[in-house]
């Protein structure tokens, strides 16, 4: 078998999903962690369970995954079959139910699926979304029992909210990024309630989230002293720079040739947002600058610290395979939950940014809005 993306060379030519599908036959029962909603078509798209052929509890939560290898994470979620079924975002039916009650279970709902054909054997990778295994096509779905459902995810969902509100309302009562997203995609969320997409979901849910965040930020006193903070996983290196001021946000991203890029040469991107935040999407970065702001700001919602910021991503040849935003997103997080380098000033803090990085720093700073502001402390 030969696992492709429209958006890396072929890799890892050999997993053992083969022989589980064939096994299956035409149809399965078992547990459904999640669910996933297709964009090709939109209005009309694909949605259904993600059933688990082989279980394990950490399948759809990125969130322990930081530090697994490439082959690890691949293996576990190509064990993920993703059932599809054609439908309206827009009008509700049992089945979307059933996909809503999967989306908010405590624990993975058992369900029976039929399908109309036997799935095959591709392995679907994305810079937005996780792996994925097989996919195919549902004849009859229903859940198998059951489904557990957390009193205040049931409480937040049936209260008269706004999606953007649920999601938050959501996570300051403890549920992840992870699980709010899932229960966003499946349609659970909003006054009108429809499906979103499950990529639209993930950048959706980071924008809300950090938003949200970011208020919170806005009214905190200044950071006294310069922070620097590192992490590297799977040859993505981020150095994140915290200094005293009011809230802006950048994020510089450089992409190594042979990493997940289409160039022979070196490409690096950055977007920027003021102190009243963004009036345009993310372009040049897209899912990943979302990801990553919410991993700043979750940090310094923590520190309880108003400051500027700034996030070097370094990806080099060793991200030869997209698995996801997950990535930055987690390893931001790790960066944030580590002890930073401390500085007086902001030349300091900078120099030593610079020593822990591999690009040329003048290719950074001829294209940094907050490097190249000057304040009183600079002096």
């Amino acid at each position: 078998m030969l696992i492709r993306s429209r958006e890396s060379r072929p890799f890892f030519p050999s997993l053992n999903i083969k022989s589980t599908v064939e096994r299956m036959g035409d149809s399965f029962f078992g547990p459904a962690p999640s669910v996933f909603v297709g964009r090709a078509g939109y209005p009309d798209v694909f949605v259904g369970p993600l059933a688990s052929l082989r279980y394990d509890e950490k399948q759809e939560n990125p969130s322990e995954w930081f530090g697994r290898g490439y082959y690890d994470i691949i293996s576990m979620r190509s064990m993920m079959l993703r059932t599809k079924y054609k439908h309206s975002v827009h009008e509700p039916s049992r089945f979307i139910e059933m996909n809503k009650e999967i989306a908010m279970a405590t624990k993975p709902a058992d369900v029976e699926i039929s399908f109309r054909s036997k799935p095959g054997f591709r392995v679907a990778l994305s810079s937005y979304i996780q792996p994925m295994g097989p996919s195919v096509m549902i004849e009859k779905a229903a859940l198998a029992g059951n489904v557990s459902i957390s009193p205040k995810i049931e409480k937040i969902v049936t209260d008269e909210l706004k999606a953007a509100e649920a999601l938050n309302a959501l996570y300051e009562s403890g549920v992840d990024i992870y699980k709010g997203t899932t229960i966003l995609s499946s349609g659970a969320l909003g006054i009108t309630k429809k499906l979103v997409p499950t990529r639209w979901s993930i950048t959706a849910s980071d924008d809300i989230v950090g938003k949200h965040l970011i208020a919170k930020i806005r009214n905190m006193p200044m950071l006294e002293q310069c922070m620097v903070y590192e992490s590297t996983y799977m040859d993505n290196h981020f150095v994140i720079v915290l200094m005293p001021g009011q809230w802006e946000f950048e994020n510089l991203e450089a992409w190594s040739p042979g990493s997940n890029s289409s160039s022979d040469a070196m490409e690096i991107a950055q977007e920027y947002e003021p102190f009243s935040g963004r009036t345009a999407y993310a372009e040049k970065e897209a899912g990943g600058y979302y990801a990553s702001r919410l991993g700043v700001t979750e940090g310094i919602a923590k520190l309880g610290k108003q400051c500027k910021a700034v996030v070097f991503r370094e990806i080099g040849p060793g991200y030869s395979v997209p698995l996801g935003v997950w990535v930055v997103r987690e390893t931001v997080r790790d960066a944030l939950k580590s002890v930073p380098a401390r500085f007086e000033s902001k030349e300091e803090a900078v120099n030593y940014a610079k020593a822990r990085l591999r690009v040329p720093f003048f290719e950074y700073m001829k294209r940094s809005v907050i490097l190249m502001q000057r304040n009183l402390r600079d002096y």
